[in-house]
């Protein structure tokens, strides 16, 4: 049966445009395409596969660890639209039921409007509001509502480095009460502590329980989220002091003393069920988002004035409420950005989520370890994933679970979606049923950590042998196929293609001296004996993408690639790269997901020298992810900009509506990591902006040099056009990367446009 090929997108080709040209110095920013190019230049040409060899060359190997990749969908789609009424961009009914045996709620609810409600901010303001007003803007919403005598809102400040409401220090944290439309000041200086450091927290959630005891507690943990590995939280005065993961806030919630209704994040990617299990002890309700949260996070004024009116309001219709607000305020202001928001009952998910999440990993180890991890790598690829340029690893559990397709898996996912009392999404994102979970697959440096911190929060062991497993797996293929991993050697025509060619002899010998030239790194999974590195070797070298292969022939028609279909078979995606040579070297354009296939499955390739363009200004954009279900699809990628003088990448999106394309907004990005945690995304670009565009240049040896100004400052107008246009006089490179099921990157042989 013919494997599907993935889908291109739509160009809509316009006349003019400034072409494409660098200006000014370098900007010392760090590679601005976030793409790993630091693959082996070979001395030779040959584009055959070399039967032995692998030498000092190997040592390169061990930055494929460290690399990541794009995202996107590849192959039989089988995922369907949602009708289970937890993943929908309208309303729906709020699910109140409990599964038999699970435990007591810990906040007992005393009704007729009696009881008394601490609603406790912990408000780290950072950039998100030093820059953009955030915070500030949430404060407003908060002192709109209307609270009634029984609901004290205390917010907690800091961790920013210039605060915007009237009254609020920067120089120290500070405690503040919202009441009767006015943010009273109840602790002028509580000194500089950092918003990351869990005894901070503690100390916050002691103060509310003693000055304002109450039968109901909330907390909304507000910042940057990273999810299951980085935890929660960035402070921009201790931007050393990384984040609070979830050891630290468990720490934080203990050492509290109090347990609480809900425990909510108005911060991005907490919607996780590492996250889940870990409150437990603490909470009743989870409410937190899958994904990236748009800029004007959580809405307050509504939901807030509702609660008011009926403090017995029950904690499912609470959190509805906050989900409907968040949801629709984000489809209203924030266009093509993926909202997701969900109430989890932790009761019911700690009853029910272990014994058959453990069951769903002994079924993912099985097909592992039997020699069937391509089915377990196509299903991790297809499954919907969150973060994706942030390299995170983090996917919707039931999606994966669906797409692996086990009995564990199917019972799995029913008791998600049971657990899962409310959820809702934007109409531009599929697949997201309300609980994520890490699994690798961009990259693996992260799976140790995750697996120590799966230790301290009480998961079973089930989980971690899983990905471990996986990791092993993964990390042996881009090993073993150590080839053609960078577009700099096609530039030059120096490819040097597959070095084991499927030889188990030869790929036991790269692993062995990739481990042997591994020490510190974090690959502590590699030594997982469960699965015999015999055994695996044995695999890859029958899973193996030749990438010798990917030469060009020519036709009638021009250019065509043919690859056998088992080869097919292994691709997960493909996308163009473009270099432009601008005299003095190679000016790096992206990769966008554009080509075509001829009735015979040949890969066609785009040689018409147009490139993406905004404004007609060609500009670096770099395609990360594609979705498709049936005829609908999405397509997202970014550009690399200077926004009023601050880095930040532009959110494209392409859709049925609109194949042409607009700018959904913004995303910060932090230079040298500042932090693992991930900003809420800017709302919009408004008209009188400026935008400076970026670019990476590399010399013709293949050096990368800096990032560069891309064209003109443009001046943001009332319209922001997307097409393609003519590139210029100067010569261009073409070549295709594709991506294989152990995430490993190979780029065909150089065309010049």
């Amino acid at each position: 049966m013919e494997q599907k090929r993935p889908r291109s997108r739509e160009k809509n080709v316009t006349s003019g445009g400034n072409g494409v040209h660098k200006r000014g110095g370098g900007l010392n920013t760090g590679k601005v395409g976030g793409q790993d190019y630091s693959g082996k230049k070979s001395s030779g040409g040959t584009k055959k596969a070399v039967a032995g060899g692998g030498g000092g060359a190997l040592l390169l190997l061990l930055l494929l660890l460290f690399k990541g990749g794009a995202g996107g969908l590849f192959g039989n789609n089988d995922n369907k639209p949602d009708t289970s009424g937890h993943s929908a961009s309208t309303e729906t009914k709020v699910d109140d039921t409990v599964a038999k045996g699970s435990r007591k709620k810990r906040t007992q609810i005393l009704g007729n409007n009696q009881d008394k409600i601490t609603i406790m901010v912990y408000m780290c303001g950072t950039d998100l509001e030093s820059k953009y007003k955030m915070a500030s803007s949430d404060i407003e919403e908060m002192k709109s509502a209307t609270l009634g005598n029984n609901i004290d809102i205390i917010i907690y400040t800091g961790g920013c480095s210039d605060w915007h409401s009237n009254g609020i220090s920067s120089a120290v944290n500070q405690i503040y009460q919202i009441k009767n439309g006015q943010l009273i000041n109840l602790v002028t200086d509580d000194g500089t502590k950092s918003m990351t450091d869990p005894k901070t927290l503690s100390g916050f959630i002691k103060y509310c329980s003693s000055n304002f005891p109450a039968n109901r507690n909330e907390l909304i943990l507000w910042d940057h989220g990273g999810g299951s590995v980085s935890g929660y939280g960035y402070d921009e005065k201790y931007k050393s002091g990384g984040s609070m993961n979830l050891g630290g806030i468990s720490q934080a919630l203990r050492d509290g003393g109090i347990t609480f209704d809900f425990i909510g994040f108005d911060a991005c990617l907490m919607a996780t069920a590492e996250t889940a299990f870990m409150l437990d002890p603490y909470a009743d309700y989870l409410i937190a988002s899958e994904e990236i949260e748009p800029g004007i996070g959580w809405y307050y004024t509504d939901w807030l004035s509702k609660l008011g009116s009926n403090t017995s309001m029950s904690t499912v219709d609470i959190g509805k409420n906050i989900v409907d607000d968040f949801v629709t305020r984000c489809d209203q202001k924030c266009k093509g950005q993926k909202t997701t928001l969900s109430v989890i009952d932790l009761a019911e998910f700690s009853h029910t989520i272990p014994e058959k999440l453990n069951n769903f990993a002994q079924s993912v180890s099985n097909k592992i370890v039997n020699n069937d991890y391509q089915s377990v790598s196509d299903a991790r690829y297809k499954t919907r994933e969150f973060a994706q340029s942030s390299k995170i690893d983090q996917i919707d559990l039931v999606n994966f679970a669906e797409n692996v397709g086990t009995p564990e898996a199917t019972e799995l996912s029913k008791a998600l979606k049971d657990a899962v009392k409310y959820n809702r999404t934007s109409s531009s994102i599929t697949n997201a049923y309300g609980v994520s979970i890490y699994f690798p697959y961009q990259r693996t440096s992260y799976v140790d950590s995750a697996c120590n911190i799966y230790s301290n929060i009480g998961m079973d062991s089930s989980y971690s042998n899983c990905i471990r497993q996986f990791a092993k797996l993964e990390t042996s293929g881009q090993v073993a196929n150590s080839s053609n991993n960078s577009p700099l050697s096609s530039l030059f025509g120096m490819v040097s293609n597959t070095v084991s060619a499927g030889n188990v002899d030869i790929i036991g010998g790269l692993i062995n001296t990739f481990m042997g030239n591994s020490a510190g790194k974090s690959i502590g999974y590699m030594n997982d004996t469960s699965i015999s590195q015999e055994n695996v070797n044995e695999y890859v070298s029958q899973k193996f993408f030749d990438s010798s292969n990917l030469v060009w022939e020519q036709g009638e028609n021009g250019y065509f690639m043919s690859l056998p279909e088992s080869q097919w078979e292994l691709v997960h995606k493909i996308d163009l790269n473009m270099f432009y040579d601008d005299g003095n070297g190679y000016i790096d354009l992206g990769l966008d997901n554009i080509y075509d296939f001829d009735s015979n499955g040949n890969l066609i390739p785009d040689t018409d020298r147009n490139w993406l363009a905004i404004n007609g200004q060609p500009v670096a954009y770099y395609h990360t992810d594609t979705t498709e279900i049936g005829e609908d699809y999405t397509i997202s990628g970014y550009v690399p900009v200077m926004l009023n003088g601050d880095r930040v990448n532009l959110i494209l999106v392409f859709d049925n509506e609109n194949p042409d394309g607009y700018i959904a907004g913004a995303s910060t990005d932090y230079v040298d990591s500042e932090t693992d945690t991930v900003p809420k995304n800017i709302i919009e670009i408004n008209t009188g902006d400026t935008l400076d565009f970026l670019c990476d240049f590399y010399s013709y040896d293949g050096t990368y040099q800096d990032s560069y100004y891309l064209g003109e400052t443009m001046t943001v107008p009332e319209n922001m056009s997307i097409s393609n246009v003519d590139v210029g006089d100067g010569e261009v490179k073409l070549m295709y990367r594709f991506t294989d099921i152990y995430n490993q990157e190979y780029w065909s042989e150089s065309i010049t446009g």
